[in-house]
């Protein structure tokens, strides 16, 4: 009799193992948060601001210190007029002034919520509008959102706008996001959770649209771009899990998550990994990037390529992440 459940347990082994893994790595959720009544981004305000940005020449590079000077002013006077708490956070890299802008809402001496995008971009001729504009206008719209609504907070809501998160330093301690991280350590603060927003703004419902690092990913998510995607490292369950049940609470955009180790392909690809370095809480919220837009780092990251409508789903969903966390 052990003989046999011995033999009926080694068949079934690869069958847990497997069913385990997918488990693990796409986090399922359910529990369903109880939805707040909140404002819905614009769609229409999504797209000014990404087109303001994308069409600043020359392109918003490392090297371009008055293009970034110029977003910089932008997104600093958006900030301001939605009531938050503003200030720049100044670091100097090269000899060169660069700048965070960061928007604050609620008690200033409270654990600390940090939603932040990278507002720099890769390459001349790059307009970036979805790599990284869609990821400011996002920012821009939630601290507009937060702002109309005035809700009560029990952390400290940073909305940061990060320079230099692109090469040549990407995954360095040069980034606007590890300045940034380094901060938050060196003032002994609390820190809830980071999240990095990471092009927001490219969907397609084509069949074969969306493509993964590993061929195996296939038979676990969609074939279709038509989704948003919450990325955290392969211990970050509890987190990924909490933002994705709170981003998919409207039940209007599908919402998919993945943990994996930075070992993966794209896992790490963006400005939490500079508050990894750092030992902080962290994770992306990201329309897979290259996996999916044909049009990354290339002069075609063009505003017309980008689907607005879902993009301010996408902020709805952040919306709640930011207050419900």
């Amino acid at each position: 009799m052990s003989c046999k459940i011995n033999l009926i347990f080694l068949l079934l082994l690869p069958v847990l193992l497997t069913v385990g893994g997918c488990w693990v790595v796409t986090n399922p959720v359910y529990v369903t948060p109880e939805f707040v009544p909140a404002p819905t981004a614009d769609s229409g305000r999504l797209e000014v601001d990404v087109r303001y940005l994308a069409e600043i020449e020359p392109a918003r590079t490392s090297r371009q210190r008055g293009s970034l000077d110029r977003a910089a002013t932008y997104i600093a006077d958006s900030f301001a007029m939605a009531g938050c708490a503003l200030r720049a956070q100044g670091f100097t890299v090269d000899h060169v002034e660069y700048r965070n802008v960061i928007c604050s809402f609620g008690p200033q001496d409270a654990p600390r919520m940090v939603i932040g995008a990278h507002y720099d971009v890769a390459g001349d001729g790059n307009p970036g509008a979805d790599d990284n504009a869609s990821g400011v206008a996002g920012l821009i719209e939630l601290a507009r959102m937060v702002g109309a609504e005035k809700p009560v907070l029990e952390h400290r809501l940073d909305l940061v706008a990060f320079t230099l998160e692109e090469p040549p330093h990407f995954r360095s301690e040069n980034m606007g996001s590890y300045v940034h991280a380094r901060n938050i350590v060196e003032d002994g603060a609390q820190l809830k959770l980071m999240i990095s927003v990471e092009m927001i703004g490219y969907f397609s419902d084509e069949p074969g649209s969306q493509a993964y690092p590993m061929g195996f990913l296939e038979w676990l998510y969609p074939d279709r771009a038509d989704f948003i995607g919450v990325v955290g490292g392969l211990f970050d369950r509890s987190s990924v899990a909490r933002v994705k049940s709170l981003m998919a609470v409207n039940g209007d955009l599908p919402v998919h998550s993945i943990n994996a180790p930075a070992a993966l392909a794209g896992v790490d690809f963006s400005d939490h990994w500079s508050f990894w370095q750092n030992d902080l809480p962290a994770l992306m919220v990201t329309d897979t990037a290259f996996l999916r837009n044909p049009n990354y780092h290339m002069p075609t990251d063009r505003p017309d390529t980008l689907d607005y409508q879902r993009m301010a789903l996408v902020v709805d969903g952040l919306y709640q992440v930011a207050i419900g966390y």
